[in-house]
């Protein structure tokens, strides 16, 4: 990090409130096929690239205090990409949570995979279910690593399980589809980041989303570090959660 770097990240830090952290952040980690193409490299060096940005916004965010991220890595439309591209993903996300299983576990964070997990290798599973068990009982930050995950699927399937549990529909509530999600203890997200410069949420956390602050940023994902976190949670901090109700019933003018 370069001296300038360090200046923007010391100033960012005096500006934000570290009482009004947001507790959960989803991520969509867009742009590194053009991350790479613009350097002219192979779309999997990008991947390849966003995969150590991870470790960068995870550790920091943790140290910030926040309490979740959902970090989108594949979803469920992904499998229509070119084969070799799935297959070097797959692979790449195995590797992530082999090679960062006991750095991620000394700082005290969190994991889990969140999404339509059975239909995933059975050594990815095998390997988030170890690395999972391992820090389960960890003071820090979830990771939640959203693979073969979308936002309609997820709701499909809340809906499955409550249709095969028997609940009639008089009996069907907003606090009942939330606790058939993939991971129901799971709270609603409070900020939404999207790099790469696209505005839209892409499937991703439909349900959990329905009060959360966008922040959309030009840069590629290889590229978010710690100050680009900083600059979306202050975008948060400066924004009025109001929840459906005016300002006057929150106590604000």
């Amino acid at each position: 990090m370069t001296e300038t770097r360090e200046t923007l990240r010391t100033n960012l830090l005096n500006q934000i409130d570290h009482d009004n952290i947001p507790a959960h952040i989803g991520i969509i980690m867009d742009g590194n096929g053009r991350w790479a193409k613009s350097r002219g490299k192979t779309r999997i060096h990008g991947h390849q690239e966003g995969a150590r940005r991870v470790k960068t916004v995870v550790r920091f965010a943790n140290d910030l205090g926040v309490r979740h991220i959902s970090l989108y890595a594949f979803s469920v439309e992904n499998w229509a990409r070119p084969s070799f591209e799935v297959s070097a993903l797959m692979r790449l996300i195995r590797a992530y949570i082999v090679r960062e299983r006991n750095d991620l576990h000394a700082e005290g964070v969190k994991f889990r995979l969140v999404g339509r997990i059975e239909e995933l290798a059975p050594e990815i599973i095998k390997q988030a279910e170890i690395s999972t068990e391992l820090m389960k009982n960890n003071p820090g930050l979830s990771l939640n690593l959203c693979i073969n995950y979308g936002g309609r699927a997820e709701i499909v399937d809340a809906v499955k399980k409550i249709i095969n549990k028997g609940f009639k529909a008089d009996q069907v509530t907003e606090e009942l589809i939330s606790g058939h999600l993939y991971w129901p203890e799971l709270p609603d997200v409070d900020l939404m980041v999207r790099t790469s410069g696209e505005m839209r949420t892409s499937n991703f956390h439909l349900w959990r989303s329905a009060y959360s602050e966008l922040y959309f940023t030009p840069v590629l994902w290889p590229d978010f570090d710690d100050v680009e976190l900083l600059n979306a949670i202050l975008a948060y901090q400066n924004r009025e959660r109001r929840f459906g109700k005016i300002s006057e019933q929150l106590g604000k003018e």
